[in-house]
């Protein structure tokens, strides 16, 4: 089992269908959810699951399903188009993650989904033991920003 970061080849298809709205204000509600090692998590994933999600240890610091993004809109630099979310803080964290899937709760203007939209791996164990655990998302350009279509 292993987490490879990827934007899921789903993900691709589906925007070319118009299945996602990255408009910050009305678009469609996104989320992180954390992943142990265990995970197996990749270009091909297509879905939210809880398999190997993590659990909070102690504290109420993480929840199943993870935290909900706030979008950064979508920008245009040159040829790149582009869009980021703001970074996540989990406060009174006590729990150890190797991943991160990003994915869409409202895809094509429905509710209750979870196509997924982007694998981030962490390359190693990332441990909270009731201190703050950040996820700190790039800078939101053309060169950095998670999405980016050049």
């Amino acid at each position: 089992m292993a987490i490879t970061s990827a934007i899921c080849s789903s993900f691709k298809q589906e925007l070319l269908q118009g299945k996602h709205d990255f408009d910050s204000s009305g678009g469609d509600t996104f989320k992180i959810a954390l992943y142990q090692s265990d995970a197996n998590l990749g270009a091909a994933t297509t879905d939210y699951s809880t398999s190997e999600e993590i659990t909070n240890t102690a504290g109420s610091a993480y929840t199943a399903g993870g935290a909900a993004l706030t979008n950064s809109g979508v920008s245009l630099s040159s040829t790149t188009a582009f869009t980021d979310f703001s970074d996540v803080s989990y406060t009174s964290a006590s729990f150890t993650a190797n991943g991160a899937m990003i994915y869409n709760t409202t895809t094509d203007g429905g509710s209750n989904t979870t196509d997924a939209v982007a694998i981030i791996a962490f390359g190693s164990n990332k441990t909270a033991t009731n201190g703050t655990f950040t996820i700190q998302f790039p800078t939101a350009d053309a060169s950095n920003a998670i999405i980016r279509l050049a």
